[in-house]
């Protein structure tokens, strides 16, 4: 569990806790798989840091506008940008209309292609936006990045293929039970209700169940999207659900206010 835990953090942040690399063999499939299911509980650091961000800037005067920004650009940093990085690939891959193989080959690149450019802009635009536009937004930040991490139970649930032979996605991929990724999802269902609860009542606990399952939703149906274009996932795949799902999860926060 400790092992797992380490991983789930290291993999999705930059705190560092000295665990194996992946690809070396000293970080096995039980470690992996305990690593997607706590996964949801790194979006506390990253939200957290995002929050900090929110609560600073509010002390400061600044416009909620530019906090959110602020917000969205330490969330970028705590990761390293890595599910940002994801997103983009993927958004090349698919935007190619190529073949798998060479689908994935593309998302290998280095560079940035244009689907890539757009959809990064967009995305960290509806962030900030939709951050700006809730009531709680420290609240909102925690529940939504919580929510990105839900995402990827499911997309390593068993029965969902890795893409390649090796890499992120081969480790993880179907290593998770089918039946412990609604049980996860139940637990950070019930945790976005009661924060919602504490900040805005009955129509904030509702609001924070909503957001989760708005954020899953989405990131469920681009992960069909993916396996069916690419044959499985991939880490940049899993990046990709991340950001997708956060971002469905704030805008779904703004929306039913």
């Amino acid at each position: 569990m400790i092992a797992g835990l380490r991983l789930a953090v290291t993999l999705l942040t930059v705190v560092p806790l000295g665990t194996g690399r992946l690809g070396t063999g000293r970080v096995d499939r039980g470690t992996a798989r305990v690593a997607m299911l706590l996964a949801p509980a790194a979006g506390l650091i990253t939200g957290g840091a995002a929050a900090l961000v929110l609560l600073a800037g509010g002390l400061l005067g600044l416009s909620g506008l530019l906090a959110a920004a602020l917000a969205v650009a330490a969330t970028a940093a705590i990761t390293r940008a890595l599910h940002l990085d994801g997103l983009a690939d993927l958004a090349d891959g698919l935007g190619s209309g190529r073949p798998a193989d060479e689908a994935l080959t593309i998302m290998k690149r280095s560079d940035i292609g244009p689907f890539g450019v757009v959809t990064l802009l967009l995305t960290v635009l509806i962030q900030a936006a939709a951050l700006a536009s809730v009531p709680h937004p420290a609240v909102a930040v925690l529940i939504a990045s919580v929510t990105g991490r839900l995402a990827l139970p499911w997309a390593c649930r068993t029965g969902v293929p890795s893409a390649r032979p090796g890499g992120l996605g081969a480790l993880v991929a179907g290593s998770v039970p089918t039946r412990a990724a609604p049980a996860v999802t139940a637990v950070v269902a019930v945790a976005a209700a009661g924060a919602g609860l504490a900040s805005g009542g009955l129509g904030g606990a509702l609001h924070g169940a909503a957001a989760v399952a708005a954020g899953l939703a989405a990131a469920l149906l681009l992960l069909r999207h993916a396996v069916r274009r690419l044959g499985g996932v991939t880490g940049d795949v899993l990046g990709a659900l991340v950001e997708i799902a956060t971002t469905a999860a704030l805008v779904a926060l703004t929306s039913l206010r």
